[in-house]
């Protein structure tokens, strides 16, 4: 079992290398390719691993919820990346959210 911190390390570590590959040689880093092929490429990569987790959760496949959650985090790290967002963007919008009812939030959302 990892702890908070080394999870928290971990994401920032992979986030970190992520970061350094844009504008990298897209032969020779699969991240360099991905932001060579734009924000579009990005999303419809992650949406395909969304996908891949949904289905291996529906299916009880908890290696593959495991791997395809891996995946697809990694994939939201480089959109992230993309749009010159942190995963402490993303953090601090789950903190500003903790303790208010999902209903709440979703109709104090400005569509």
């Amino acid at each position: 079992m990892t702890t908070q911190d080394n999870t928290d390390a971990t994401i920032w570590r992979v986030f970190e290398v992520i970061a350094s590959r844009k504008g990298g040689d897209a032969d020779e880093s699969y991240t360099a390719k991905l932001f060579a092929g734009g924000t579009e490429k990005i999303a419809q990569k992650l949406g395909e691993e969304a996908i891949e987790t949904v289905i291996a959760a529906v299916e009880g496949d908890r290696a593959g919820l495991t791997a395809e959650s891996a995946d697809m985090i990694y994939h939201l790290l480089v959109l992230l990346a993309d749009a010159g967002l942190t995963p402490d963007d993303v953090i601090s919008e789950l903190a500003r959210r903790e303790g208010t009812s999902g209903i709440e939030e979703k109709v104090s959302r400005k569509d």
